[in-house]
């Protein structure tokens, strides 16, 4: 079985694939100062809870976009399951052409995800990412990457509008029945959620424009479901894409 770990700066998903199916999945919060003991011992604890064994995982891949977890997640995979890891970066096989200035800048994460969406949806393709920050990347009909949009993510957008204003409370990140709240809660969700939606519409627009009209557009990432509800340019939510591009980066690369 695969082991597909995508290491993000907010959380670390873990997915364990038998053949093209997905048996299990966890999420933990990103802990740059954990050990390789230390997430081995969460992981190892995952694993019986959902029938499986160290040893029957017997390839790993990773996805990693916080430089200090990946020494850390390299020592756990050879230590714990004597596997070196496949890790994604220059040199191995994406099936992704990446058509940037400089392809190296480009996350792992981003590229699984192309690599993924484009496998199971075709191309012309725009791939929204909601996590730590929200990226918009978009692929051509041959599933190119042609590059894409970087914009804070939500739940940092929001922690800032917390910390700044110091009589604005937290809010819970869901939409308002409303665009025009009665209240300071729900003005500031009208204002945190329904202006990501305004900022996703805008920036689908252009990036079709520039893609000759039309494209399918997958969403994925902590927020992608609440998003979805409240616009019609989302065409999908696929909350495992990272997951499965590091499935298919892996068989690539066998």
């Amino acid at each position: 079985m695969l082991l597909a770990i995508d290491i993000g700066n907010t959380n670390i998903a873990f997915g364990v694939f038998d053949g093209e199916t997905l048996r299990a999945t966890w999420n933990v919060a990103t802990d740059i100062n954990k050990t390789a003991d230390e997430y081995a011992v969460l992981l190892l604890n995952l694993l019986p809870r959902e029938g499986l064994a160290p040893t029957d995982i017997d390839h790993v891949s990773i996805a990693c976009v916080v430089p200090p977890l990946l020494t850390i997640f390299e020592e756990l995979s050879q230590r714990y399951f004597k596997i070196p890891p496949l890790i994604v970066g220059p040199g191995v096989k994406t099936g992704v052409s990446i058509c940037t200035d400089n392809p190296r800048e480009v996350g792992a994460d981003r590229v699984a995800n192309a690599a993924a969406a484009h496998h199971l949806y075709g191309g012309p393709l725009i791939v929204i990412d909601f996590g730590t920050a929200t990226t918009l990347d978009a692929l051509s009909k041959e599933g190119d990457y042609l590059g894409g949009a970087i914009a804070p993510g939500i739940g940092i957008a929001a922690e800032a509008l917390f910390e700044r204003a110091s009589k604005l409370p937290r809010v819970e990140l869901i939409p308002p029945e409303h665009a025009i709240g009665k209240n300071t809660v729900t003005t500031m969700q009208s204002g945190i959620i329904f202006g990501y939606v305004g900022l996703i519409e805008g920036l689908v627009t252009r990036i079709k424009q520039e893609l000759g009209g039309e494209a399918y557009v997958v969403a994925t990432g902590g927020l992608a479901e609440v998003i979805a509800t409240e616009t019609k340019v989302i065409d999908t939510v696929d909350m495992h894409l990272t997951l499965i591009g590091l499935r298919l980066i892996h068989e690539l690369n066998r």
